[in-house]
């Protein structure tokens, strides 16, 4: 004859698969967990132990961080007081970091919950438990870290070979089997880019120059379905570009530069002289901004984002657009510039205007 049955207690499962192979199977490595989970509370039946319904699978998410969707909706019910015990297959399932795992007991703790794995006995009430229980996480920690290490050694070895392993791939190129390839029209898109900067001598002016041209970034599809770029290029898009060895047929890692396997769509010497003059406009632009008196020169924007600087011996005064109220104009900002074109015809705005104490010889006064 059974003893009566104590208290009952509300068993939540909680699952993980690092990665997405074989997750679309009929039965993948959640459902074995799961099973072996539901089994042995079957076994405590006795105890009270009762599966609640819903289910806490996380596939695909690594171990490294808490910051998953199934781990988080186990958390907010073991916050609202909706769950007793906690069961995982093995305790890196969990987590594979001690620090982590420190807060998740320290969480259940305080909620009253239990934590059982059940393929691993241990009784987390008991200091030698706590203790075994230590030792396995450290050990699923240094795991994690050894896999990250070798993951960071087959990339070392791949960048040294000049073979792509992933990434954002730039404009003139498109990953094709695994394969770096050059999209012609692409290509003519970046050499266009390269020879009319040795023209104008201008990022600024160069980007002014595609977007008349209609010449545009480069589209990226992203894994929830959304697609970014596709639109004008900016100043800092077209100088990471415009230095990327990647055009003349080399990967950079770490510093050291390596010959490429793919093909390089821009003359080394192009490449060269593009480098040479990037490197005396910033030269020029150092030497100008260290000479001059007004410290804040090249720092400060006015209301419609031109960029303001020290005009003779007076400071000029912010302006404001043609038709607006002094009122509806924002101050000037340091260091956040806009791209709008500078009116000519604009009238002095009143409320900007400095006041007399204020004024500097060579700098621009800010009320």
């Amino acid at each position: 004859m059974n003893g009566p049955v104590s208290t009952l207690a509300r068993c939540a499962i909680y699952t993980r698969k690092s990665t997405e192979y074989n997750l679309e199977l009929a039965f993948n490595s959640l459902d074995a967990q799961r099973e072996a989970c539901e089994a042995y509370i079957k076994s405590q039946a006795h105890e009270g132990w009762r599966l609640i319904p819903g289910r806490y699978d996380d596939g695909a998410f690594s171990g490294a961080s808490l910051e998953r969707p199934a781990l988080q909706q186990l958390l907010a019910d073991v916050r609202a007081g909706e769950i007793d015990i906690v069961l995982v297959y093995k305790v890196d399932r969990l987590t594979r970091s001690l620090a982590d795992f420190a807060k998740l007991i320290e969480l259940f703790d305080a909620h009253g919950v239990s934590f059982v794995s059940v393929t691993q006995s241990f009784n987390t009430s008991s200091s030698m438990g706590r203790l075994t229980l230590n030792v396995l996480l450290s050990f699923a920690q240094f795991e994690r870290e050894l896999i990250g290490e070798r993951v960071r050694d087959k990339i070392a070895a791949s960048k040294r070979k000049g073979i792509w392993v992933g990434g954002p791939v730039p404009l003139g190129y498109a990953a094709v089997n695994k394969k770096i390839l050059v999209v012609p029209a692409e290509a003519a898109a970046v050499r266009t880019i390269f020879a009319r900067y040795l023209e104008l001598g201008s990022i600024r002016a160069l980007a002014e120059d595609l977007d008349r041209r209609g010449v545009r970034s480069k589209p990226r599809r992203l894994s929830d379905g959304r697609t970014v770029g596709g639109g004008r290029f900016g100043v800092g898009a077209l100088a990471y570009l415009l230095k990327n060895r990647f055009y003349i047929g080399e990967v950079v890692y770490r510093g050291e530069v390596h010959r490429g396997a793919h093909e390089p769509i821009v003359d080394s010497a192009l490449f060269a002289a593009v480098q040479a003059k990037l490197a005396a406009r910033a030269v020029a632009r150092r030497c100008r901004l260290r000479g001059s008196p007004a410290i804040l020169s090249g720092r400060l924007f006015d209301n419609r984002g031109n960029r303001m600087s020290p005009t003779g011996r007076r400071a000029l005064p912010l302006l404001c657009l043609p038709g607006r109220a002094a009122e509806e104009a924002p101050a000037a900002r340091i260091g956040q510039p806009r791209s709008c074109r500078r009116d000519r015809g604009a009238r002095p705005c009143s409320a900007a205007q400095p006041p007399q104490r204020e004024r500097r010889r060579g700098a621009v006064a800010l009320q």
